[in-house]
């Protein structure tokens, strides 16, 4: 299916409060190119799943079908979707497969479910790697009208996107959007396939230190997308993973599988997408999932700030945003820190930068104001034991610091500005911010740090980094925060004999529909399947359905066909299912 990005997308209450750098992931639903065959599969799953979880999942999972606007016999329209979801306060966007993980927790905080509008192949019906509409809207959607695992959804996206992460997620994530995009165009060869499937491997046996994003990513994993909750030897089943498999959803709940008490351990456990998981993690609540989510996030650098968080950020190399005691939120690409005694006493950026406060761009300190970049010491002045933002006008008087006057300012830790005072910044409580001066330097021991000759100097005022988080402070800052995906889903191109086979399950759909069975009609399509599409179980497992009830001698037939295709071992239990549901 091709994904031509469409000026009509529709916007809704949820939706038009976007960040508008989130709208580059949005694609129009691409309805009326999903195959008749596309539709049988939906349909096959959901028949089955709904069939098999209505006793395993958990009680949310049955109701929120209906209440999300779910059909099991269609693959859903996403401004119906919409309508119905919105009544929960949330909505849902269709993208092209996987998306950056900053960009996927940040929709799920505005409570925006992104659903891929791709739908796995027959050839993995069962499982499959890649995001699909069956795992985004029949997986995540139906548990999400919970309103206490809503929540726990739009906190995650909250903190989520405020992980900071490292160059090797990147390439981690470029690695595993290859490979589910080869893996769902029936056009890749096995070697391409199989290519992508070794570099994931290779890539994911030799991860090193875990960043931020990659713990949070794990903790979505193994709760959002294979999480079990209740009683640990008697689980139900939620993550969208397994809601959406029909092979792990049976096999997860087994004893083969080893069960899990949910904690904070979570974050430190791997998990492989290629495979199946070898164990699972069971919450006893929901209300728990939150609990453990909190204990997380006391250790992300948006809550701990200081040295160690400045070169986190730094260390990815990205856009993120640093934090000061005064409230001032530095965004940007951040190059450099100079710390001594384990504090960091001069932050550096070199791209364009903007400052905020409470999540605002300060007028007049955007991007077009700072594109060079943006440099400020932090801490305490030489000897001074009150902190600039602490000082009265008496003290700020007392010390030189007064508009229109020259001053030299020696911090802690050895840099050096001079300069005279244009003007400050407060915020709403009186509380100096920025500091502008001109004709300044800035020296730190031998080297300058700025010169007059470079205009206005900008110095934000703060004692300490309160937080470090990635992304900027405001979303309209940087339209451009968010890297679209290096591949793209390519353009499913059939030919003649397998475009006949998507009209036969048309036809064949149209009969089931109109509920009036000409036996002739169907026999002729039956005749063609074997004749030229002897491997073909879905559609003769549709053509069974409907003459299951009439006892003729074409169903006897058809249940030979099914009967001598199921000998083959990977057709053995997706018939073997099938007939059941059937009969």
């Amino acid at each position: 299916m091709s994904k031509k990005r469409d000026l009509e997308i529709e916007f809704n209450e949820v939706t038009s409060k976007l960040p508008k750098s989130l709208h580059s992931f949005i694609v129009k639903q691409p309805y009326t190119e999903y195959t008749f065959q596309n539709q049988a599969v939906w349909r096959y799953v959901m028949r089955l799943n709904v069939d098999f979880l209505k006793n395993v999942a958990h009680k949310s999972y049955i109701n929120g079908l209906k209440l999300t606007g779910i059909s099991i016999d269609e693959i859903p329209r996403m401004e119906g979707m919409n309508r119905i979801l919105k009544d929960i306060g949330w909505a849902a966007v269709a993208v092209d497969g996987f998306i950056p993980p900053n960009a996927f927790m940040a929709f799920q905080a505005n409570n925006v479910l992104v659903i891929s509008s791709e739908i796995r192949t027959i050839d993995h019906i069962g499982y499959t790697p890649a995001p699909d509409i069956i795992h985004e809207a029949a997986g995540h959607a139906p548990i999400i009208a919970n309103a206490e695992y809503s929540e726990y959804l739009r906190r995650f996206g909250e903190l989520g996107s405020k992980a900071i992460s490292s160059g090797e997620d990147d390439k981690i994530f470029d690695a595993i959007r290859e490979l589910s995009i080869l893996k769902e165009n029936p056009n890749s060869t096995l070697q391409d396939i199989n290519n992508a499937t070794n570099k994931v491997e290779e890539m994911q046996k030799n991860v090193g230190e875990l960043s931020e994003m990659a713990k949070i990513r794990n903790l979505h994993w193994w709760s959002v997308e294979y999480g079990l909750i209740g009683d640990i030897n008697d689980p139900k089943i939620y993550g969208a993973g397994l809601l959406s498999s029909i092979e792990e959803s049976k096999d997860c709940l087994s004893k083969s599988i080893k069960k899990i008490p949910y904690s904070i351990q979570a974050a430190d456990t791997n998990f492989d997408i290629t495979s199946a998981q070898p164990h699972l993690f069971v919450t006893p609540t929901f209300s728990h999932l939150s609990y453990v989510l909190e204990k997380f996030a006391n250790q992300m650098c948006v809550r701990v700030g200081g040295l160690n968080s400045v070169e986190k950020v730094i260390e990815s190399k990205k856009i993120g945003t640093i934090e000061l005691s005064t409230g001032i939120q530095i965004s940007s690409v951040f190059t450099r820190v100079i710390s001594n005694d384990d504090k960091p006493i001069y932050i550096q950026s070199s791209s364009p930068t903007a400052l905020s406060n409470n999540n605002k761009e300060l007028i007049g300190h955007g991007t077009n104001h700072h594109k060079d970049g943006f440099g400020s010491p932090l801490g305490k002045l030489e000897g001074i034991n009150l902190a600039i933002e602490d000082m009265s006008p008496k003290d700020l008087e007392a010390y030189g610091i007064i508009e229109g006057e020259y001053v030299e300012l020696k911090f802690d830790g050895g840099v050096l500005v001079r300069g005279i005072i244009i003007t400050g910044k407060r915020d709403i409580k009186g509380k100096i911010q920025l500091i502008s001066f001109k004709d300044c330097s800035v020296k730190y021991k031998d080297e300058i740090l700025f010169k007059p000759a470079w205009g206005v100097y900008d110095m934000a005022v703060g004692k300490q980094v309160v937080s470090v988080f990635a992304g900027p402070a405001d979303d309209n800052s940087f339209l451009k925060n968010y890297k679209l995906p290096k591949s793209s889903s390519e353009q499913i191109v059939y030919d003649k004999k397998t475009l006949q086979l998507h009209k036969l399950y048309g036809e064949v759909k149209n009969i089931r529909r109109s509920g009036h069975i000409e036996l002739q009609k169907v026999a002729s399509i039956y005749n063609e399947i074997i004749r030229d599409y002897n491997q073909e179980w879905l559609i003769l497992l549709e053509i069974y359905e409907i003459l299951f009830e009439t006892k003729s001698d074409i169903r006897d037939e058809v249940k030979k066909s099914l009967t001598e295709l199921r000998k083959n071992d990977k057709f053995t239990d997706l018939i073997d299912n099938g007939l059941k549901l059937i009969e």
